[in-house]
């Protein structure tokens, strides 16, 4: 295991430009496609609050192993420490979007302590009653979150005296999600990252290595929460405001099905899943809007019983045979010609 973890990142080096490469293209792509239209701006920038959400709990779930159902209440953290930071306090605001994901990591590890002996349902039950207690205290706590009204008309976001636009918001979400998303294949495929997938699969064989699981473990959760409080700071910041009926049970199925719908093999299918969570559900000829929901319920099961790898692992399915016919047509020119 430790030739292993000390020949990936070796191995991984010559993936770093394409992914950059195929980044940008998305980026400009979305961009070009957006053009002048709100509504298809604000369907981005939701898809890309969703893909933070996605891509937090992409790793504890994913590559940890380890089935968290507090995410809703991570993002709500992000979102209304935003929405406090811009009503109660004169603090500048980008202070909000980098004490939104401390205080998530913090709650995330504390709770990770608190349920460290719990596994399987347990876990999930736990973790989902914390969503549901958060979620009853931001409308109890009307003092400080604005009760069952939220926080609406938050202050604009200001860097160096320059008052960020909705448009300047809606390009930085891009560059974070594309950021967010390479920095965590990174990891995945870093020592740290090998580790924690191992720690999945064959713990007694990570612990024998002298890594502590249960740290590790931990470490995941923090990290997870940061991502997806980022994704509601995101949505509060970019909407002027949060509810407390925004992040709720339905987010936490969309966290948990983006991964497995975009594709697993990467932290990239979190990021296709989200864009297809919120074209399913809000972008579909109004004769069937309502049913968005339904409608990629449906597409979630058919990828699973189609493509159990995703969306990018049957794309990369199709590649490899691509390459595979090539080189074998390329083998038979060749024995032709000898």
């Amino acid at each position: 295991m430790n030739a292993l973890v000390r020949r990936a990142p070796l191995r991984s080096r010559g993936s770093v430009l394409p992914q950059i490469l195929w980044a940008v293209a998305g980026m400009i792509a979305v961009v070009l496609w957006v053009g002048g239209s709100g509504y298809r701006q604000d369907l981005m920038v939701l898809s890309c609050s969703y893909a933070l959400v996605g891509l937090g709990m992409y790793i504890p779930f994913i590559m940890g192993g380890s089935l968290s159902a507090a995410y809703s209440a991570y993002a709500a953290i992000g979102a209304y420490t935003v929405c406090i930071v811009a009503v109660r306090t004169s603090w500048p605001l980008p202070m909000a979007w980098i004490l939104g994901p401390l205080v998530a990591c913090a709650v995330a590890v504390l709770l990770g302590m608190a349920t460290r002996r719990l596994s399987g349902n347990y876990l999930v039950a736990v973790t989902l009653l914390f969503g549901f207690a958060f979620q009853t205290w931001t409308i109890d706590a009307s003092g400080i979150t604005g009760g069952s009204s939220g926080m609406l008309g938050i202050r604009k976001l200001e860097i160096a005296g320059w008052q960020v636009s909705r448009q300047g918001l809606f390009v930085g979400s891009l560059v974070v999600v594309c950021s967010v998303a390479f920095l965590i294949e990174r990891l995945r495929l870093s020592p740290w990252g090998i580790a924690l997938r191992g720690k999945r699969e064959i713990p007694l064989a990570v612990e024998s290595t002298g890594i502590p699981v249960p740290a590790l473990e931990l470490v995941s959760l923090g990290f997870g929460a940061a991502v997806a409080a980022l994704g509601g700071a995101l949505f509060s910041g970019y909407n002027g405001g949060i509810h407390p009926e925004t992040f709720g049970l339905n987010i936490l199925f969309l966290a948990v099905f983006m991964p497995l719908v975009g594709g697993v093999g990467t932290p990239w299918g979190a990021v296709v899943g989200a864009v297809l969570a919120v074209q399913f559900s809000l972008n579909f000829p109004s004769s069937i809007a309502k049913s968005g929901s339904f409608a990629f319920a449906v597409a979630v099961m058919l990828v699973l019983l189609l493509a159990p790898k995703g969306v990018l692992g049957y794309l990369a399915l199709l590649r490899d045979r691509m390459r595979r016919r090539r080189s074998d047509g390329s083998a038979a020119a060749g024995g032709k010609q000898s």
